[in-house]
């Protein structure tokens, strides 16, 4: 065995535990986020993601879990990704600038009473802080998963997830697993089936 390999393996999963080990401060954060899915999804609406790199990549799995399954075959749930249609994505891009790619989107898409999750490990991507400002304006509740410290995506967001951690690794294994709880929490409790 490669010593080497080894102790770059035991350092990653230290790093994971503790990032992990402080979700439980956050218990009260997840609630209200889990509660406002709760609500949007009973309500008839629906759970829209947007992010960046591997953020836009938790976008789409947490929707996926929304729309197909966590645990249980049931009915569906709205969740929708921002980060998937490639010709708005470029389109936009191209014509107006990157920006304001979810504003866009958000303007189009989201009605009052929808949960709009914009994920930010940094905090300070502009394209999220301008995602969550639409969402504010459109009536919809405004969700931000970034880092500890959460820059100006925590100011513009009515409700905040902080990954306890200041790695950009740890921080997205936080935001799927508290992502992956919150899925399980509406799939128990919107699913009529």
């Amino acid at each position: 065995m490669n010593d080497a390999f080894s102790t770059l393996l035991s350092d990653h999963v230290k790093e994971h535990e503790a990032a992990v080990s402080g979700l439980p401060a956050m218990t009260g954060a997840l609630e209200l986020i889990a509660k406002a899915w709760e609500k949007a999804l009973m309500d008839g609406g629906k759970v829209l993601f947007f992010g960046n790199g591997g953020s836009a990549a938790d976008a789409q799995h947490l929707a996926a879990e929304l729309v197909v399954r966590y645990r249980t075959n049931r009915s569906a749930m709205a969740g929708l990704a921002l980060t998937t249609d490639s010709s708005v994505l470029t389109a936009h891009s191209n014509d107006f600038g990157y920006e304001m790619v979810f504003a866009r989107q958000v303007e189009a898409l989201a009605r009052p009473g929808d949960v709009v999750v914009g994920i930010s490990t940094s905090g300070k991507s502009a394209s999220i802080i301008a995602g969550l400002q639409a969402a504010n304006e459109a009536g919809c509740v405004t969700v931000c998963f970034t880092g500890m410290d959460g820059a100006d995506c925590g100011k513009v967001a009515q409700l905040v997830f902080h990954a306890p951690s200041a790695i950009t690794a740890r921080i997205q294994e936080c935001h799927l697993l508290a992502g992956h709880v919150l899925c399980d929490w509406v799939e128990r409790h919107c699913c009529r089936d």
